[in-house]
Formats: structure tokens, C-alpha cells, sequence
């Protein structure tokens, strides 16, 4: 009974300096996410425009970001990352990658939002590091790019990332993430009648 009990205060004890690893190191250090954690998520909530990372159920980073300019453009609901890009392009104004005039900043982490293939809807850097903490994007995340880069490193695909916003009853947010899941597919089809 004493082994099994030190057993499980080393384990504990273990878990705890894990976490507190996590915790205490800033995000612009080379600290690593191991792999062998299958328990990373994030979850943005729109209503405070914070990001978070989670190591299982423990909060380990929170960044500021920037959403969409109303309630409708950040789209709500359960994601997961689908791509990958350092340097993208920013193709409706045809900026190049690396260009300081580049909204997309360093980096882009694409979200399987429905009928996008992870192209439109993401996270990503900015070139209006001002902008951070306001309601200003077309529906996308925005960070600091140092803090986009980190996540880039840190982050596979496959990574969920769940969208939401408390200030909205569940109900709200159900009909809300409906709303937006209908635009999008409206949007989708449009677009794909407009190439017969």
C-alpha cells in the first residue's frame, strides 16, 4: 500500500512540474509541446477574443487576438488544423509572402471550417500588431506574429480547435453556429455554379 501510494505522488508530483513547465515559460522561448500529450487543443472565445492552449484539460498559454469585425464572420463550432503555411501569400491583393504589407503576417494555420479546405477561415500574423484585442478581421484569428509562430512550431495537423463565444445562451450559440453553416454552404454553392 506505501509503494502504490509513492508510486502516485511521483506520478502527481510529475504532472504538476509538467504543467507548471508549461506555465512558466513564455511563449517566444523554445519551449516544446511533447508530442507523446494527445490532449492539445485550443479554444478561442469570441466574446473576450482570447486563445487558449490546453494540455489536456489545463490551460497552459493564453494570447490576445484579434475577430471578426460582427458576430457573423468568425465562424463558430469544432475545427481542426488543416494547413499549414509559413509566409502566405495574400491573394486578393495579390501581396507576396514576407511583404511587410502582407495582413497575413508570418504565418497561417488553416481550420477545416465546412466548404473552405482551410484557405479561408484561420490563424494567423498580422502587419497591424495594434490591431490585437478588437473586432476588425473578415472572420479570421489574428495574432502577434511571434505568438502565430510559436503555435506554427508547436501545433500538427489534425489539432483541434473549438470557436466560441460566452456570452451567448447554448441556444443562441447552436443557432448562431447554424446561421453562419448555412451562409457558408450558400457561399460554397454560389461559387460552385459560377464555374459551370
Amino acid at each position: 500500500m506505501l509503494t502504490h501510494l509513492k508510486k502516485q505522488s511521483r506520478v502527481i508530483l510529475s504532472s504538476f512540474l509538467l504543467i507548471l513547465l508549461f506555465v512558466s515559460v513564455p511563449p517566444n522561448s523554445q519551449a516544446q509541446i511533447p508530442e507523446e500529450y494527445e490532449g492539445v487543443h485550443l479554444e478561442i472565445d469570441l466574446a473576450t477574443n482570447k486563445l487558449k492552449v490546453f494540455l489536456n484539460t489545463h490551460e497552459v498559454f493564453s494570447y490576445s487576438v484579434a475577430t471578426g469585425r460582427n458576430k457573423t464572420k468568425t465562424p463558430l463550432g469544432e475545427f481542426k488544423i488543416v494547413t499549414k503555411v509559413k509566409e502566405p501569400w495574400y491573394l486578393p491583393k495579390q501581396i507576396a509572402g514576407g511583404d511587410p504589407k502582407n495582413p497575413l503576417g508570418t504565418r497561417w494555420i488553416g481550420l477545416s471550417v465546412p466548404y473552405t479546405n482551410g484557405y479561408k477561415y484561420g490563424i494567423h500574423g498580422t502587419n497591424k500588431p495594434q490591431s490585437i484585442g478588437h473586432y476588425v478581421t473578415d472572420g479570421c484569428i489574428r495574432l502577434q506574429n511571434e505568438n502565430v509562430e510559436w503555435l506554427y512550431d508547436q501545433l500538427q495537423k489534425g489539432t483541434p480547435v473549438i470557436i466560441t463565444d460566452s456570452s451567448l445562451t447554448n441556444l443562441e450559440l447552436s443557432e448562431k453556429k447554424q446561421s453562419i453553416e448555412a451562409q457558408l454552404k450558400q457561399k460554397y454553392d454560389d461559387d460552385e455554379g459560377d464555374k459551370s
